[in-house]
């Protein structure tokens, strides 16, 4: 398991902080998935494909492309537009940091 720390700007200056856990990590060779437990459940597939890395989020029937796994910024903002969730994209942006020394695409 691995331990990761989250935050979000709010538009009204508001910020929250909170903490996120990387559960499990299952390799299926072309994808990964990826368990994150946090203010919600997450489950993620992540993968290569000719365009660069993509995420999908099945029980938000959410996914995008992303940029490097430590871009937190772009991967926050595209997983935002995607999930309609800034906390839970930003949690997933942060987990997939976290991830950015571990998993690896061929």
């Amino acid at each position: 398991m691995m331990r990761f720390h989250c935050s979000y700007q709010w538009d009204e200056g508001d910020r929250d902080d909170w903490e996120g856990l990387i559960k499990q990590i299952t390799c299926f060779g072309s994808h990964y998935e990826v368990l994150i437990a946090s203010r919600s459940s997450l489950r993620v597939l992540i993968g290569k494909c000719t365009s660069g890395l993509f995420a999908c989020l099945p029980d938000y029937r959410a996914g995008c492309h992303l940029s490097s796994l430590d871009d937190t910024l772009y991967n926050s903002e595209r997983l935002t537009y995607a999930m309609e969730n800034p906390v839970d994209a930003t949690t997933v942006a942060c987990a997939l940091k976290t991830l950015a020394a571990v998993l690896e695409f061929h």
